[in-house]
């Protein structure tokens, strides 16, 4: 094996190690090349994100479909016909407007489509997601597409250099996941709690947690 798969084999037994064996460790696999996505699988990850699709367009090119594909980034609606061939979950649904655009694209190809409903939990103007008062009248919408089906909900958060700050807002969208797992809507079922990367996911599975979505821990920095 070459040290670029020896090292990333190393950070992935590291990370399984001291986390909840029922925690989905995504490899967030932003501008990683198709070797580093290769050794990731090859090292025993399932779940593969890509922020953008023409990305994961090439990357599954290359590697195949050997793993479960999450769209991790911010999808736009012109995207949205190749994204539902490409993806089997979308993290980042948050607007009736593109879930009808899923949705009709996935009715042409016959396909019903997983989706988390991201979460704007720092209520920060220059991120997507919707905020936390806003997603109960957006899942009750959503609810009623018969080719998506919400199975959680997801969030970025505030970006800190402590860890510990990005607690609150962990807990903010698990308070929302609670909510919603109270409600009986058809096509929804709170299975996943998305959230947490490579500096706070460990903060992130102590607030419930049970999908993370690691980049760097994985993969190392990127080239400058």
């Amino acid at each position: 094996m070459s040290k670029l798969t020896d090292d990333i084999a190393a950070s992935v037994q590291r990370i399984l190690d001291t986390i909840p064996p029922d925690v989905i460790l995504v490899a967030a696999a932003k501008t990683r090349t198709p070797q580093e996505v290769e050794a990731v699988i090859q090292a025993g990850i399932t779940h593969i994100g890509e922020n953008y699709v023409q990305e994961a367009r090439n990357i599954i090119a290359v590697v195949g479909n050997k793993a479960t594909w999450h769209m991790i980034g911010h999808l736009q609606r012109n995207k949205v016909s190749r994204a539902v061939r490409l993806f089997d979950m979308i993290e980042t649904l948050d607007s009736i407007e593109l879930a009808g655009t899923i949705n009709q694209h996935c009715a042409a190809i016959g396909k019903t489509m997983s989706v988390l409903i991201e979460i704007n939990s720092g209520r920060e103007p220059n991120k997507t997601g919707a905020l936390p008062e806003d997603v109960d009248e957006l899942v009750a919408a959503v609810a009623g597409l018969d080719h998506i089906q919400v199975q959680g909900v997801m969030t970025m958060g505030p970006r800190f250099g402590n860890p510990e700050d990005a607690r609150p807002y962990f807990r903010a969208t698990r308070e929302v996941f609670e909510r919603l797992s109270c409600l009986s809507y058809p096509n929804v079922a709170m299975h996943y709690l998305s959230m947490g990367m490579s500096n706070s996911y460990h903060i992130a599975i102590e607030e419930g947690a049970n999908v993370v979505r690691l980049g760097t821990a994985l993969f190392g920095s990127r080239p400058a």
